[in-house]
């Protein structure tokens, strides 16, 4: 890769990553419902019920807003209601419509709007950062003592450089483009970072075929 090359590369990443900050610090993170701050019905049906029905009807109570519905109970026969923000009026009027779709008779004071608290970000990672470490230290050791004749230490920083690099790129990127940070982050994270490995494996490689190669020549 010539100069002009990793020019332009380093530019953009540098723009990527300054944009990713900024949307940061003035948007924060798209997180999904999951993990956000919502407000949760739980509705008694009392019998077998179809997801398509109850979500037209909370499209129509709730509007555009994000809804996770979840069947719940032995028999599946109620229902969760999880939503950015569900008021009384909307509430009221989700449940004068479940009781004309299924004949149920729930009032309204008798449901509870329940509070969920929003997830943070590193409760979410925590799990995952002993077991990333562990793994980390032990392929960046293999990998020295593999390539030793690249220098080790250059090895190591080459590696620990890239797998920083590419993560950052990757949460500012999520930042920028508003993907929610929800089930599938840990999956891309780890994706990217078997990527970055692969990639730093194959240069290594190609760099030690060619120390090698120079070597028998002489």
């Amino acid at each position: 890769m010539n100069n002009k090359k990793v020019k332009i590369i380093a530019i953009l990443s540098i723009i990527i990553i300054i944009a990713g900050i900024i949307m940061i610090i003035t948007k924060g993170y798209n997180f999904d419902l999951k993990y956000s701050d919502a407000n949760r019905i739980l509705l008694d049906i009392g019998t077998t019920f179809n997801n398509k029905d109850i979500k037209s009807i909370t499209d129509e109570v709730l509007g555009n807003q994000k809804v996770m519905i979840q069947k719940v109970e032995v028999f599946e026969d109620a229902v969760s209601i999880t939503a950015e923000e569900i008021t009384e009026e909307q509430k009221t009027n989700l449940i004068n419509k479940m009781n004309e779709k299924y004949g149920t008779t729930t009032k309204a004071e008798d449901i509870e709007i329940t509070t969920i608290a929003h997830t943070r970000g590193r409760d979410i990672i925590k799990p995952y950062i002993v077991p990333f470490l562990i793994a980390t230290i032990i392929i960046v050791i293999y990998m020295m003592i593999r390539y030793y004749k690249l220098n080790a230490f250059k090895v190591l920083l080459k590696t620990v450089c890239m797998v920083i690099y590419t993560q950052i790129m990757l949460f500012s990127i999520i930042a920028i483009t508003r993907i929610p940070i929800g089930r599938l982050t840990i999956p891309m994270v780890l994706t990217v970072y078997i990527l970055t490995l692969v990639g730093c494996t194959s240069r290594f490689e190609n760099n030690l075929k060619k120390v090698d190669g120079a070597k028998n020549r002489e």
